[in-house]
């Protein structure tokens, strides 16, 4: 990481300026994010702090000369260790990325999801039989020493903050998942018009369930499409060795490998199956 994000006073102002940011966006309303008919959003997968990908999405993006172009970033943390029983060190990617919103203010954003939430409410995960939380925190413990406690509870304000999901102009809603197939029925949509409860974070809550689902159908992702008004969902969370997958009306992203992929959306057009799946761009394409 640069030597500058290594300070911990800078990363805890980053982190602390980018909350604030995020929780006075004029484009959220409770928990969601809007965007119009013009200019593009570029889409992203989980990260999981994979430096490499968000280093070529910066170059990718180029905000300071395209200030119509946003970026939506989510599921940045909890990446692999260096090496077996070492440290994470996502925290690099999570300040590096507070710091390119508070440079670009009105075109990074960020959304809840299940990696974060869990940080946040110290849920504990396990990945390959390790503790993804301790790794985690461990790994700023290395990068800040002392300060690790201060740059932890910064990063938790950051955490807070994050809005659940973000709708277009062009029809297409943006979010980490959506609910299992079993959990849509009973998913309380009001959560996105609300900033999000103690109980909506929790299992069983509705913020929960968006941030955690898995295996959706193409059957239950059409009757949750017409029941929201969407044409199109295109979300993260999970794996894609590929890069990629459809799921009926869902767009699965993956960007946290290789073979990891984002999308840029032209927000002034509606978009075909075959139309959104060309439109899928690979890092490593990215000079």
């Amino acid at each position: 990481m640069p030597d500058e994000f290594c300070d911990a006073q800078t990363a805890c102002r980053c982190l602390r300026e980018a909350a604030q940011l995020i929780r006075a966006d004029p484009n959220r309303t409770g928990a969601l994010l809007t965007f119009g008919g013009a200019g593009q959003v570029v889409m992203t997968g989980d990260l999981h702090g994979h430096v490499r990908n968000f280093e070529k999405l910066q170059r990718f993006c180029d905000l300071a000369r395209s200030p119509g172009r946003s970026v939506i970033l989510h599921e940045l943390i909890h990446g692999e260790p260096e090496w077996p029983g070492g440290e994470d060190l996502s925290i690099d990617l999570l300040v590096r990325a507070a710091a390119w919103k508070c440079e670009f203010p009105d075109n990074v954003f960020f959304l809840q999801s299940n990696h974060e939430l869990s940080q946040l409410c110290r849920h504990e995960i396990t990945k390959g039989g390790r503790s993804v939380l301790w790794d985690f925190e461990r790994g700023v413990v290395r990068r800040f020493g002392e300060r690790a406690k201060d740059v932890l509870t910064a990063a938790d304000e950051y955490l807070a903050s994050l809005p659940l999901a973000a709708r277009t102009a062009n029809g297409i809603m943006l979010a980490h998942s959506l609910p299992d197939s079993l959990s849509m029925p009973i998913f309380d949509e009001a959560v996105l018009e609300r900033i999000p409860t103690a109980r909506d974070l929790l299992p069983g809550g509705s913020a929960y369930m968006l941030v955690w689902g898995r295996f959706q159908t193409p059957e239950s992702v059409e009757c949750f499409a017409q029941r929201l008004g969407v044409e199109w969902f295109i979300v993260g969370h999970t794996p894609q060795e590929t890069g990629y997958a459809m799921i009926g009306r869902m767009l699965v992203l993956a960007s946290d490998h290789a073979h990891g992929t984002f999308l840029p959306i032209d927000l002034s057009r509606r978009y075909t199956a075959a139309e959104l799946e060309g439109a899928i761009r690979k890092f490593v394409a990215v000079e």
